[in-house]
């Protein structure tokens, strides 16, 4: 046994929060868990993949909306660069699209933030033994809510448009012509049951399709 009463071996888990206070609260938190050792904290969606290759952790603990990349994107990388590290999503936004994107992304979990910190600890030592933990009524609402009708260059020219970019600004950036962007956004507010790019915009983020 260690000389600070921890167990020989304990569960390494890299943290990607970027509100410093909470942060330093759930690593606080967390580290008052015998055997869990909090060894990465990071605060940016890009910082995520190198800290885990160079820490090594067993669990990614991963916010969604995050600066640089999202913690969907970070848990995508992580399934191809880290396969040892198991991924859990902890987000504030429990929408059943995130949900869904998570699990195609190789998440093993989908909390969110509003449960205990025993609950948290808990799921981090069974997605160690292999489980999946989904939180119930998610999992349900995500069910019932079927999939993102997005196509994935649907939801990458929203996702363009969301500082309120033009057409050509989208373009530019994607690598498309004016009319084919013109195309995307006419077909994704059509799929969104909105009226503009705006509206479709925000739909697909309240849907967690973006």
């Amino acid at each position: 046994m260690p000389r600070d009463g921890r167990p020989a071996t304990c569960i390494r888990v890299l943290l990607a929060e970027d509100q410093g206070m909470m942060r330093g609260a759930l690593a606080l938190l967390l580290g008052m868990e015998d055997d869990i050792e909090v060894v990465a904290q990071v605060a940016r969606g890009d910082a995520i993949v190198g800290e885990a290759l160079l820490h090594r952790p067993d669990v990614a603990l991963l916010d969604i909306e995050l600066p640089g990349a999202s913690g969907l994107d970070a848990a995508a990388e992580l399934r191809e660069q880290a396969p040892d590290c198991r991924v859990l999503i902890l987000t504030t936004f429990g929408r059943p699209g995130y949900l869904r994107r998570a699990m195609e992304a190789g998440a093993a979990g989908f909390l969110v933030k509003d449960g205990p910190v025993e609950d948290l600890a808990a799921a981090i030592r069974r997605v160690l033994t292999g489980e999946t933990v989904v939180d119930p009524a998610l999992a349900a609402a995500a069910l019932s809510a079927g999939p993102s009708p997005l196509t994935a260059r649907e939801r990458d020219v929203l996702k363009a448009s969301v500082d309120g970019a033009t057409v050509a600004d989208i373009a530019g950036r994607l690598h498309l012509s004016e009319s084919t962007v013109r195309n995307y956004l006419s077909s994704a507010i059509g799929k969104t049951a909105t009226r503009n790019r705006a509206e479709a915009v925000r739909e697909a983020r309240q849907q967690g399709w973006l």
